[in-house]
């Protein structure tokens, strides 16, 4: 992986390209597939994707690092949710045993973990997480000096011109969501599943908590809700994403609607140029909780287009299979710039 801005002041940064590793076999297609580095998570409440039948046990762990490491690409550690207050010794452990399987860097929201991390193992590469909420080259830059992380994960609200002058001034690594479903864009702050189910997203690791979701089918289709709030209602034939409150449907002065947030996915391929120039260390794919085949397809899609706007930035251009192949495992089947290109401010 490239880590020195110097090095690159004259020729476009080519990012590393950083892929969800849900599962061992997600992590093996990842890697397989053209990831320069995956993301994985603990099997507790310790990581933001806390669905059973994910993430790792510590021997499983040890599996995916030695794989990646044989083939030379990295392994980081998702710590993002915020610690229990009332008993932060399981995120502190959960440092202990990231920093034992030798793990490349973690990636941390909470400033007790970071802290922890910073005070019992010193050497080990900190990662500010999506979760801290960062929006500024000025507070990146205070989890530098106070913690000593060295890449910062911006959130999904900046405007491309937010993000250049972020890139521009921080001192640290920034990266960016590049494909994979939109939350509704308040990482580290949301509280919508809290409200209906009394489990924070942002300490338990999960929003919409798979034992407070219900399925009913009845005479008008399929209903959705979580911990008995309807939140959504399908036709019979009619696609079913996973019921999260933000992108339920629901009545408004009369019209059914997303009157939150619709299903689609962050697509980023078209700014890569533009991501390229301005530096940014690292591009995320979003999605530790889909299947391993969309890891690797998207991983294989997104490899080629970073080559190939590396070799020759000036002519790049998106080809329409990569769009058609990240179609298929875009939710809803649409593709959206997000905040990058919103018109209001």
């Amino acid at each position: 992986m490239q880590t020195s801005r110097t090095a690159h002041a004259t020729l476009p940064r080519k990012p590393a390209l950083v892929c969800p590793a849900g599962s061992l076999r997600a992590l093996t297609l990842a890697i397989d597939a053209g990831a320069d580095a995956v993301y994985m998570g603990l099997k507790d409440a310790t990581n933001a994707r806390n669905f059973a039948g994910l993430n790792f046990d510590l021997a499983q762990a040890r599996d995916g690092i030695a794989y990646a490491r044989s083939r030379g690409r990295e392994v980081l550690m998702a710590l993002n949710t915020f610690a229990d207050a009332r008993a932060p010794e399981r995120w502190f452990a959960a440092v202990d045993a990231a920093a034992g399987l030798g793990i490349d860097a973690l990636i941390c929201a909470d400033t007790a973990v970071l802290a922890y991390a910073r005070d019992h193992h010193p050497d080990l590469r900190l990662h500010l997480s999506v979760q801290a909420s960062a929006t500024t080259w000025e507070a990146i830059d205070f989890y530098r000096e106070r913690y000593g992380i060295r890449r910062a994960v911006l959130p999904r609200v900046l405007t491309l011109p937010q993000v250049e002058q972020v890139c521009r001034q921080s001192s640290a690594e920034i990266e960016v969501f590049g494909f994979g479903s939109l939350c509704v864009m308040v990482e580290g702050r949301c509280a919508l599943s809290s409200y209906a189910t009394g489990q924070s997203p942002n300490t338990a690791g999960v929003c919409s908590p798979p034992s407070a979701v219900r399925w009913e089918d009845g005479a008008d289709g399929v209903s959705a809700r979580l911990n008995g709030v309807l939140i959504d209602r399908y036709a019979p034939d009619e696609p079913r994403g996973y019921p999260t409150l933000c992108k339920g449907r629901f009545d408004v002065d009369g019209a059914r609607d997303y009157a939150l947030e619709e299903p689609t996915s962050l697509n980023t391929l078209a700014l890569l140029p533009q991501l390229m120039d301005m530096g940014i260390a690292a591009i995320k794919i979003e999605g530790r909780q889909r299947s391993p085949a969309y890891v690797e397809q998207v991983t294989r899609v997104w490899r080629a287009a970073i080559d190939d706007c590396a070799a020759q930035p000036a002519r790049f251009g998106v080809q329409p299979q990569w769009t058609a192949a990240l179609g298929r495992w875009a939710e809803g089947q649409q593709h959206t710039l997000g905040a990058y290109d919103r018109p209001w401010r």
